[in-house]
């Protein structure tokens, strides 16, 4: 009787020292967070918000070279529409899978190991994609390729979410993100100028050579503090959000209501009662945006080439207006989300979409001119929702599974990337150019409707958002 008594009371006293000990964990880990949310916007954020973008930037360049150099390759390996799509989808396959291996990587050994090794891998073949002599060759190294370039994004997106605080949080990331349209537009105007004048090879060469210095600079960056205070690492934590505190003597008021708890992430948690609604909206949005978006993006420069007869140099300066429209929308967004929310946002900008679709549609597209300014401006519109999507993912789930929550997501951007624009391609050849239009706006209006049922996240902490 004793000896039961006696073991009784150990059990109970190893579970109140289980339980003090959590409580401490948990305080331990709320207090560092809210030291995180209490400093403003400093010089110290510089750094990771210009390595990393610079990262983007090379990202998008390798993402939209296949687009530029396609005209010089129609004629060169003869290439038919369907043999075009599916070069375009290769990428995009290779992204999907490039997306959940390194959003798993970042989850497990983190945010900047696995963001390293994705620049490094799209650069490399990025280069080796100068040296393909065949159609089969480019699409293999383009797969390859991919999976570098579909892993980069989701894991700085993370990153970049994770160094933000709070208050006006959405401008500080999607000004980070406008180095994302910024790569397309500057990469449009580069492969304008370069594919005509130095060959279809220097665009897949510049961009392997600029990654590769970038991958350099990775070595210089910090680990996330959230992702260290995640896995129980608060010491490591803690000397990295000190040196946050050293960069400004400035403060704010923050204030961590929801519970900390060290807890280990799980992919399944996407699909609890809890994150179940918000995963199957987000995933909506990322593919019905994406499919209009890539599928915009990639066949223009053939289209003005192939439909409308326009010269080749014609053909690539008109379609880089598209990539300058969007760069001016996603600017006009970074500075009005905090104010709009993310939900009337991007429920306004999947109508407008649809709405100038619909009109180029019943247009006819009968002119180069009226494709290039709705399609563009549909395009450019279009662009800030993609971008949006970058800073809303990662607000909506919690630290523990923000990487692989963003990696799935992205996943379904990549199966749309892949799956548009072969679609297009056979839906081009088959019923004509204006049915490719009112496809990408039925699309549009299931986005709209999606977006209706988004949650507003706006000017809240990461850890209220999602406990």
């Amino acid at each position: 009787m004793n000896t039961e008594l006696n073991r009784n009371s150990s059990e109970a006293t190893k579970n109140i020292n289980y339980n003090h000990e959590e409580i401490g964990l948990s305080n331990r880990a709320a207090e560092l967070l809210t030291r995180i949310e209490s400093v403003p916007f400093s010089r110290w954020h510089i750094k990771p918000r210009v390595i990393m973008g610079s990262a983007t930037f090379f990202d998008a360049f390798d993402a939209l070279s296949l687009a530029f150099v396609l005209p010089v390759l129609i004629g060169i390996w003869n290439l038919t529409p369907g043999q075009i799509g599916i070069l375009i989808g290769s990428g995009y396959l290779g992204q999907a899978i490039g997306a959940i291996f390194f959003g798993w990587l970042a989850e497990r050994f983190g945010r900047v190991y696995s963001a390293k090794w994705t620049i490094f891998l799209m650069s490399v073949m990025s280069i080796a994609c100068a040296f393909a002599g065949n159609f089969h060759a480019l699409l293999w190294l383009r797969f390859v390729q991919g999976i570098g370039v579909g892993g980069e994004v989701p894991v700085a997106a993370a990153y970049i979410n994770e160094l933000s605080v709070a208050q006006g949080r959405g401008r500080f990331f999607m000004l980070y993100e406008m180095i994302f349209p910024l790569g397309l537009m500057i990469s449009a105007q580069i492969g304008a100028l370069v594919v005509p004048s130095f060959g279809w090879k220097w665009m897949f060469l510049i961009g392997g050579i600029g990654g590769l210095i970038v991958f350099l600079f990775f070595f210089k960056l910090r680990e996330s503090p959230r992702w260290l205070i995640s896995k129980g690492r608060f010491d490591e934590a803690e000397r990295v959000i000190e040196e946050i505190e050293s960069s400004t003597d400035k403060r704010i008021e923050a204030k961590i209501s929801a519970p900390q708890a060290v807890v280990k992430g799980d992919w399944k948690e996407l699909f609890s009662p809890f994150y179940r609604s918000r995963t199957l909206i987000v995933w909506t949005l990322w593919f019905s945006s994406y499919f209009v978006a890539n599928g915009l993006n990639n066949w223009l420069p053939s289209l003005y080439k192939t439909v409308y007869n326009l010269p080749l140099e014609e053909s690539l300066h008109a379609a880089s207006l598209t990539n300058v429209i969007q760069t001016v929308a996603v600017f006009a967004c970074a500075l009005l989300i905090d104010r709009v929310g993310r939900k009337r946002w991007a429920t306004i900008a999947f109508l407008v979409v649809g709405l100038l679709l619909t009109t180029l549609w019943f247009n006819g597209a009968k002119s180069a001119e009226s494709v290039m300014y709705l399609g563009s401006a549909a395009y450019g519109v279009m662009g800030t929702i993609t971008v949006l999507l970058y800073l809303y993912t990662p607000e909506i789930y919690p630290t523990r599974m923000r990487v692989i929550g963003i990696a799935f997501a992205t996943a379904w951007l990549r199966l749309a990337s892949a799956i548009a624009p072969t679609i297009l391609g056979f839906v081009l050849g088959a019923k004509g150019i204006t049915s490719v239009f009112v496809l990408f706006a039925c699309v549009a209006a299931v986005g709209a409707f999606m977006a209706f049922k988004m949650i507003e996240t706006r000017e809240k902490v990461l850890e209220d958002i999602a406990p």
